[in-house]
Formats: C-alpha cells, sequence, structure tokens
C-alpha cells in the first residue's frame, strides 16, 4: 500500500490538468519517487496537445454569481456525468490519449463518483513519480454539491462561533499550562510525570490541533468580517501554540489553495529528502510520527516568503508572551504548550486529517488525490474532514 502526496511541476512535463480561466493546469505529480525521466518534450508536447483538446471537450466553466473568494480564488468547473478511472504500469516514453486507451482494460480501474474527473493513465518508471491527467477534485465536488444543493451558499461567510471556541480552548490551555508550571516552581513538583505527558496527549493535542484549525479558519476570514479582526485573533489562538505561526502560515496557505499540488509553490507538499521516509513502512511511521516538524520547516526551505509588519508583530507577541509565562510560571508551563503542539501534530487521532487529505493509497495512482472523513472527529476539528466539500 502507498501513502503519497499528490503533485505538481511548473514545468509543464506530465500529465494532471485542469481547466483553469481557459487554459489547461499545470500537471500534477501523485507520488514522490524522484525526478521525472519519462518522455522526450516533442512527444510531451504532442500528449499535452491531447490533454488540452480533452479538457476543453469535457470541462466548461461554471457561472460567475457564486462568490468563491472566501475559497482562496479557487476556480469551479463543471463535474462530468460519468467517469471512469485507469492507468499504466508501462514505462514506455511515448505519449497518450484517451483513445490509446482500450476500452477493455480493467487494469487499475476503479469506480468513481459522479463528481469525479476522468482519468488517463499514462507510462510509468517503477522509480519515477506517479502522474495522472485529471483536474484537482475540490472545485468539482463544490460544483455539484451547490448544483444539488443551492441552499448551501447561505452557509458561506463568517460565523461567530469561532471566536468564542478559539477564545475557550486558549483558556483552558493558558489555565493547564500555569497550572502545571505553578505546581513546578512553587512546590517543588517534578513536571515530568506520567499525569504531565497524558495531560499534554489528551488535552493538550486535542486542544492544540483545534486552534490549528481554529488558525486555519481565521485565514480565510471566517471569524469576523474585517480582516483586521480576523489577523489580530489568529495571533491570539497562536499563544497556545508556543511557536509563532500564524500570519506566515496564512499566505502559505492561500497559495496551497490556488495551486494546489504544484512543485515549488504549494508547501504542503512534501520535497525530495523526505521522500527517504516515505519508500518503506518505518520511514513512513517516523514521517507520521514528527511530521509537525517537516510540516512547519519545509515553507522556508521551498518557499521564502517576504517579511512583513504582520509577521514581525506575531513573532514579537508570541516571544513575549513566552518569555512572560516562562518567567512566571517556569520552564513546566511553556514546555506543557510546545508537547501539547508536538502532540497534536504527531500520531494523534485529531491528526489524521493531514494525511487524509492530500495522499493517494493506490500504488499506481488509479483513484481520487484528496479524500472526506464524516465522524465525530470533526466536532473537534472545524469539519476539517469534510475536505472535499
Amino acid at each position: 500500500m502507498s501513502m503519497s502526496p499528490a503533485k505538481q511541476t511548473p514545468h509543464g512535463m506530465m500529465v494532471k490538468g485542469a481547466v483553469l480561466d481557459g487554459q489547461a493546469r499545470q500537471p500534477q505529480r501523485l507520488l514522490d519517487r524522484g525526478e521525472c525521466r519519462n518522455g522526450s518534450l516533442s512527444s510531451l508536447d504532442h500528449l499535452l496537445s491531447h490533454s488540452n483538446q480533452f479538457l476543453k471537450n469535457n470541462f466548461a466553466m461554471t457561472d460567475s454569481s457564486i462568490n468563491w473568494s472566501l475559497l482562496a480564488g479557487a476556480e469551479t468547473i463543471k463535474p462530468l456525468s460519468s467517469h471512469s478511472t485507469s492507468t499504466s504500469k508501462s514505462s514506455s516514453s511515448s505519449s497518450i490519449s484517451s483513445s490509446s486507451i482500450p476500452k477493455n482494460d480493467k487494469r487499475a480501474t476503479t469506480k468513481a463518483d459522479p463528481w469525479m474527473p476522468k482519468m488517463i493513465g499514462l507510462s510509468q518508471d517503477p522509480n519515477d513519480w506517479l502522474w495522472q491527467m485529471t483536474e484537482e477534485p475540490h472545485r468539482s465536488r463544490r460544483r455539484a454539491i451547490l448544483k444539488d444543493h443551492p441552499e448551501i451558499r447561505n452557509l458561506m461567510g463568517h460565523t461567530s462561533t469561532t471566536k468564542w471556541v478559539s477564545l475557550f480552548v486558549v483558556s483552558v490551555q493558558l489555565s493547564i499550562a500555569m497550572y502545571f508550571g505553578w505546581r513546578s516552581k512553587y512546590h517543588n513538583e517534578s513536571a515530568w510525570s506520567w499525569k504531565f505527558f497524558l495531560t499534554a496527549y489528551v488535552i493538550g493535542g486535542t486542544a492544540n490541533q483545534n486552534l490549528f484549525l481554529a488558525i486555519h479558519e481565521i485565514t480565510h476570514n471566517l471569524a469576523f468580517k474585517k480582516i483586521l479582526h480576523n489577523k489580530l485573533l489568529a495571533m491570539f489562538s497562536n499563544l497556545p501554540i508556543g511557536v509563532p505561526y500564524a500570519m506566515v502560515f496564512k499566505r502559505y496557505h492561500l497559495e496551497h489553495h490556488k495551486s494546489l499540488g504544484e512543485d515549488g509553490i504549494d508547501t504542503d507538499l512534501p520535497t525530495r529528502l523526505e521522500l527517504l521516509c516515505l519508500k518503506n513502512v518505518l520511514g513512513k511511521a517516523f514521517f507520521a510520527t514528527f511530521q509537525i516538524f517537516f510540516y512547519a520547516l519545509r515553507p522556508g526551505f521551498v518557499r521564502a516568503q517576504k517579511v512583513t509588519g504582520w509577521i514581525i508583530a506575531s513573532f514579537a507577541l508570541q516571544l513575549g508572551f513566552d518569555y512572560l509565562l516562562y518567567k512566571y510560571f517556569g520552564s513546566a508551563a511553556l514546555m506543557y504548550l510546545i508537547i501539547s503542539s508536538f502532540m497534536a501534530g504527531s500520531l494523534h487521532p485529531c491528526a489524521a486529517h493531514f494525511i487524509a487529505e492530500h495522499y493517494v493509497w493506490n500504488a499506481h495512482g488509479g483513484e481520487q488525490e484528496t479524500w472526506s472523513y464524516y465522524g465525530p472527529l470533526n466536532v473537534l476539528a472545524y469539519n476539517v474532514g469534510y475536505h472535499n466539500e
């Protein structure tokens, strides 16, 4: 079983397309196993010409009456009525069009939901990335839902509940941190007890994962009408996390929405160095355990951001808060918050959405690249499990 993130290359060299403002979208890479080595530029140009014609014949842009600004500018594509999925295991470098796939070829074929796009299989080198010729599924899913349930438009926009939930969770986390710090600093009780770590995992991990996702909601300006108020709430919600990231995350995340799967822009995608962890079970277990470090450090190496006044302000606020917490409540209080953040992004039930969102499980890529979870943990995670929605 393969667990692999979806990617794109900026060179237009392979095979994942979608209609974006009337033009073919950059191809996407589906399995991190190395650089593309198959195919000449001429054959690839021929392939892309088939891709463009396929997309023009099968997709149409939706009407402009829907306000998509809350979805980070993501465009929409009309879903197809029926779809099939197939891939090829060959390592040939010749181009492939939809007509080149036999109708009775059932290799690596999976059933698709009505909103899913067609997939055209391409030749694959076992040591290469996996590639697919399909549009990014979020747009089609949104379009299909809104077509069948237009009343959902009324649910789009900010909600006042977010700020109250954030305030409550921040209060709980800081109260627990101060309690452990107070017991350690003024009563000489060791903070490194099973109660400390159990609390950090069960309560702290859940609370900080909730705050991660609160900041995600606030990044989309869903807590207040005014952008200024959303930014201030994001920095406040960041306090129990212990590490300043809210203002940095905002820009990276909006780029993730607009350029999903594109190398060098979408920093949610693992780097080549991380591929070393994704080739076997032990490596994947290591990656999942320490995923928070990969997720936090990767953007700085992949796509450095310009330092803004908001980023400076968020760092100053967070580091100043950390200093005061350490000064008055000791190291145990600060370590509780840091360990809670680690637990929140490690082997924790609420952290499973990191894997569920953008990883494929079929070694040949013959399936959709993103998934939804509809279970009870959505109550703790701002319904982040509804990822295709």
